[in-house]
Order: structure tokens, then C-alpha cells, then sequence
């Protein structure tokens, strides 16, 4: 499973635990009352015995240490560069060792195959932190003629984020991570005498950090110490995905697989500005040609119900979109989340009906996303006043 809504808590099952990856973190967290979920063949904790709301507050006043599950995938050789041109619809020759970028892959039909973000290790050495979906089949099947190599570097992430992460990032690398590590820069650093990729990028809409181990060179209980250790006096608390979530929806960050999937171009997922249609040629670059450039993602408010997912949203009694992702927003004190319209429509600023599941309606406002900081000034670091 993965953390959508309360419900999801009891809407549980029993899976071998040989099919996907433990957390080599696990020992330093688990409760008996943590629930995990599955994600790009990893589990993670979506649930661990907290008030998820609590939690939400110390991400956002203070900061919150995540176990989570993307995944780095290697892509190195060289012609690992007009490989990931062929690959992903954003340029990638631009980019600077040191750097990371949003980077989505479509499919021949133009549709969302997979997002993440592209890292610049090395000249001829990149890792794309995937989100959920079969990455690695997709790059092999894709691969013939180019001299690359595809592998797994092993790398479990790590997110600190909220206001605090800088002071705590600058304690457990002695200074060296500071303020002028910019947003979407990455570099190997020294944490507690060990040396991990650390990026200034995160799942939340917070400044924040992601720490990227390195496999079986790293001591993960030690790391896991020290990290805690260093944030221990700027109140990090360790927190499942619980209030992540409801951080990564009030930010209108997407997730593949549940908020946009392979039917649905990045142009409907409104991430038009993450694709570069100048580029010479990408894979589904010709379908997005002549595709509908209107967007079908759009957010949704709720004084007084929250939307669960999948619910319907009503044009008078017509049905025009359904529910992909929802929460209760405690910064906007009401109920939030994605709706999918099933065409576009200067749909903005129109109110609408949301259809709960005990068939009542409710007044819902469309928006667009994110619900606030649209800038990103939070995440950029331009924005420090602490709700």
C-alpha cells in the first residue's frame, strides 16, 4: 500500500517480505504499530503509532528525518548522454555537474511513463532518482546501439526537511553543507566520517535535504546515529510518510502511478513547463506535437468535508472529474487535493461539487496548484517565516 487517507490504514495485506527491499534503517524506527508500505520495490513506513498531524507541525516548524523508498538508478558510459536525451523530454546537455533536474520519460504515445530527478555525478555518470514503476526493464529495452551501463548503485535515500535542515545538514557535515548549497545542487560529503551524495532537493515543498547512501560501503545504523545526533538539538524527529504526504499535496508535487499514469500527457499534468519540445527528438516527442496543451490536474478545496480518493466531482449532476489524491490541510485549515477532470475547461476558479461516500454534496472551490507558494520560496530558502 501506499499512504493515501486514514482508511488506508485498515485497508491493509500480508506479502512475503523476500519479494522487496528492507530498509536498512528499519531496526533504528519500528514500532508494533508501523504499517509499510511498497514503493519502486522498496517497503517503507507509512505508518508508525504517531498523531500524523503532530508530525506534519515538526516538518513544518522545526524538521522531519524520512525513510523513504525512491530509488537511484545508474546510467554511465560514454554515450550516457544522448542516451538520456532519447530517454527524457527535458535537456540534459545543459546540465552541470553538481546539478539535479526534474526529468520526466513519456512513452511513443506521449503519455507519463515515469518522473524523478536526473543527478550529474561525473561526466559520463548520472543517477535518476525514480519514482514508482519498472525504470530499469524501460532504460535496457531502450538501450541497443548506445555504449552505457545500467546498475542498481544499492543507494537508499534519506530526506531531512523543514526549516531547520540547514542548521542540522550543517552540523552532521561540520559545516560544510551551508547556505550557499543551492537548490537542486548535489556533491558527496563527509557525514559523521562517512561519504554520501547529498542533494538540496526533497518531497515536501520545505528546504530540505536528501541523503544517498552508497550501498554496502555504508554503515547505515551509523549514519542513521549521527544524523539524529545532529538533529536532535533543532527538535528532528523522525516522522513516516504520514505528514509528508499531506505536505507533498498542499505543494502540488504529483505522484506517479496515482496522480498521472501513462494515459495522461505531462501537458494535462500540467507539467508543460517541464518539457522541452525544442529538443532535437525524445521518445513520444512526436505525439506531444500536435497533443491538447490544457490541463486536466487541478486542485480542489473543501471547507467542510475531505475528499477521498477516487471521490466524484459534480457539475451540477454531471459528473466531470474524480479525486486522485487528498488530505486535510491544517496550514488552510480545511479539506485539499488533486482532481482529474475528464476534459479540460476553464474549470479555475468555478465551484463545484464534491460527492462524498455517503452521497452527500459539498461545495468545493478548483484552484490551481500548488495551494500556496507557488514560487517555491520555502523549498528555495526565500521564504523563512514559520507558520
Amino acid at each position: 500500500m501506499n499512504w493515501q487517507e486514514l482508511s488506508d490504514l485498515t485497508n491493509t495485506s500480508r506479502i512475503s517480505a523476500r519479494r522487496f527491499e528492507e530498509s536498512p534503517y528499519v531496526d533504528r524506527y519500528e514500532t508494533s504499530e508501523m504499517v509499510r508500505g511498497v514503493y519502486a520495490g522498496r517497503f517503507f513506513p507509512v505508518f508508525n503509532g504517531e498523531d500524523p498531524v503532530q508530525k506534519y507541525w515538526v516538518l513544518r516548524r522545526k524538521a522531519a528525518i524520512f525513510d523513504v523508498p525512491e530509488k537511484p538508478v545508474e546510467i554511465s558510459g560514454p554515450d550516457a548522454l544522448p542516451f538520456l536525451e532519447k530517454i527524457f523530454a527535458r535537456t540534459v546537455s545543459t546540465l552541470s555537474e553538481g546539478r539535479g533536474l526534474y526529468a520526466i520519460a513519456c512513452t511513443p504515445q506521449g503519455g507519463v511513463f515515469m518522473d524523478g530527478v536526473l543527478f550529474k555525478l561525473a561526466p559520463d555518470r548520472y543517477w535518476y532518482v525514480q519514482a514508482d514503476g519498472a525504470l530499469e526493464t524501460w532504460l535496457i529495452a531502450h538501450s541497443g546501439g548506445y555504449d552505457i551501463t545500467i546498475s542498481d548503485p544499492q543507494s537508499r535515500v534519506i530526506q531531512i526537511q523543514g526549516p531547520a535542515s540547514l542548521d542540522i545538514m550543517g552540523a552532521a557535515s561540520a559545516g560544510r553543507i551551508d547556505e550557499t548549497m543551492r537548490y537542486f545542487q548535489s556533491g558527496f560529503f563527509d557525514l559523521g566520517g562517512q561519504e554520501l551524495y547529498v542533494s538540496r532537493t526533497g518531497f515536501t515543498g520545505e528546504l530540505g535535504y536528501e541523503i544517498y547512501c552508497r550501498g554496502e560501503a555504508t554503515d547505515h545504523g551509523s549514519l542513521w546515529d549521527h544524523l539524529m545526533a545532529s538533529g536532535e538539538p533543532f527538535g528532528m524527529e523522525f516522522s513516516s510518510t504520514s505528514s509528508m504526504t499531506t505536505r507533498r499535496i498542499e505543494a502540488g508535487i504529483l505522484g506517479n502511478m496515482t496522480d498521472m499514469d501513462m494515459s495522461m500527457t505531462p501537458f494535462e499534468a500540467g507539467l508543460a513547463p517541464f518539457i522541452d519540445m525544442d529538443k532535437a527528438d525524445f521518445i513520444g516527442r512526436s505525439a506531444l506535437l500536435n497533443a491538447d496543451r490544457r490541463c486536466l490536474l487541478l486542485g480542489l478545496k473543501c471547507s467542510d468535508a475531505t475528499p477521498s480518493m477516487g471521490s466524484v466531482v459534480l457539475d451540477g449532476n454531471i459528473p466531470v472529474g474524480r479525486m486522485t489524491a487528498s488530505a486535510h490541510s491544517p496550514t488552510l485549515g480545511c479539506g485539499i487535493g488533486y482532481v482529474r477532470f475528464n476534459t479540460p475547461g476553464p474549470w479555475t476558479g468555478q465551484t463545484l461539487a464534491l460527492l462524498s461516500s455517503d452521497g452527500k454534496k459539498h461545495d468545493a472551490e478548483i484552484v490551481d496548484l500548488p495551494f500556496y507558494d507557488p514560487q517555491k520560496k520555502i523549498a528555495r530558502g526565500l521564504e523563512k517565516t514559520i507558520p
